[in-house]
């Protein structure tokens, strides 16, 4: 292949300003590998923190982030059996980034998109469906009849989690910081949805859960600012799932120690190989079957990276949704 496309390159860690767009050589696939013509590429809070040297997992420079994205593949190298050209796809990672117009993936990383679903909406399921079903089931180890709750539900993980956890039956409380927020979680079908801006927010889920004394589950999204308050909202054994945190935190550990209940980390890219081969499976039929739908919030062009980055860490009021950039 030849010629050139656009690309967002990071040539040293820093803040968004380091996101640049620059001309790369059109790459032509290699064994066991396709190149999708990237329609959408999913912004993620991790990347903010890979591009700005804050995570531990750190990239070869120059790098291009992203790994969520949905395209057409435009080439196909040697020993592919599964995909041809004009295939529509989602990806579950890229060998080379999906912030670009471009974007070579091995064989295993795409998958076909539902023709029900555009590019925008497969843009938003691998890091955000693959997280929560990996939080809720592999980590949070969900059973029938937990309540579950998921603390920061209006964003792309926190609106997965709960399409997840219903689709399985549990009773799902979610917060948001805003009416429209908590106005998409009511129409998701939560069963008691509160504003974690509000003073009382913790008082209302204790009434609503009562006469038991708290939750199974925790899905965490924010652990520096709400560890220390999901510690005394467990039930019996519960299990808090740290999925976002963006400092340090303290807690009263004898909450978990009066409970037997325990916090636990967890990465998506961490999961196991076993892990991810029963998502794909698990996910991809909820999407055949159209179970699961993912919901798009903003969108902006490929020049505006930066402007993405800030707007994921630093959300306006009604803030929903899967941020996605449009080459």
């Amino acid at each position: 292949m030849s010629g050139t496309f656009r690309a967002v390159r990071v040539k040293e860690f820093g803040g968004p300003e380091v996101l640049a767009i620059e001309e790369v050589e059109t790459p032509s696939p290699q064994k066991g590998q396709v190149v999708v013509d990237i329609k959408a590429a999913g912004v993620n809070p991790v990347d903010t923190y890979i591009r700005a040297g804050s995570y531990p997992r750190k990239p070869d420079l120059p790098w291009t982030p992203g790994s969520d994205g949905a395209g057409v593949i435009s080439a196909v190298g040697d020993d592919v059996s599964s995909f041809k050209v004009g295939d529509r796809v989602f990806l579950t990672g890229a060998v080379t980034g999906t912030y670009a117009e471009k974007a070579v993936c091995g064989e295993s990383q795409v998958h076909a998109l539902p023709d029900s679903l555009g590019f925008e909406e497969g843009a938003a399921i691998f890091v955000p469906y693959y997280t929560a079903y990996q939080a809720l089931f592999h980590r949070g180890d969900a059973k029938p009849g937990d309540t579950v709750f998921v603390h920061g539900g209006s964003g792309g993980v926190g609106v997965s989690a709960i399409q997840l956890a219903l689709l399985r039956g549990h009773t799902v409380i979610a917060t948001a910081g805003t009416e429209e927020g908590l106005q998409l979680l009511k129409g998701l079908g939560v069963h008691l949805t509160l504003n974690h801006r509000s003073a009382s927010y913790i008082d209302e889920l204790r009434a609503f859960v009562a006469p038991k004394q708290g939750v199974d589950v925790v899905l965490e999204m924010l652990a520096n600012v709400n560890l220390a308050t999901d510690t005394t909202i467990l039930n019996p054994r519960g299990r808090i799932v740290v999925i976002g945190s963006r400092g340090p935190t303290q807690i009263d550990a004898r909450f978990l120690m009066m409970a037997n209940s325990d916090v636990r980390g967890m990465s998506l890219f961490g999961s196991t190989d076993e892990e991810f081969a029963i998502m794909h499976q698990k996910i991809g039929e909820l999407l055949a079957s159209a179970s699961i739908k993912p919901i798009v919030g903003k969108q902006f062009r490929l020049d505006e990276a930066a402007q993405a980055h800030d707007f994921i860490i630093n959300p306006p009021a009604g803030a929903t949704g899967k941020v996605v950039l449009i080459p």
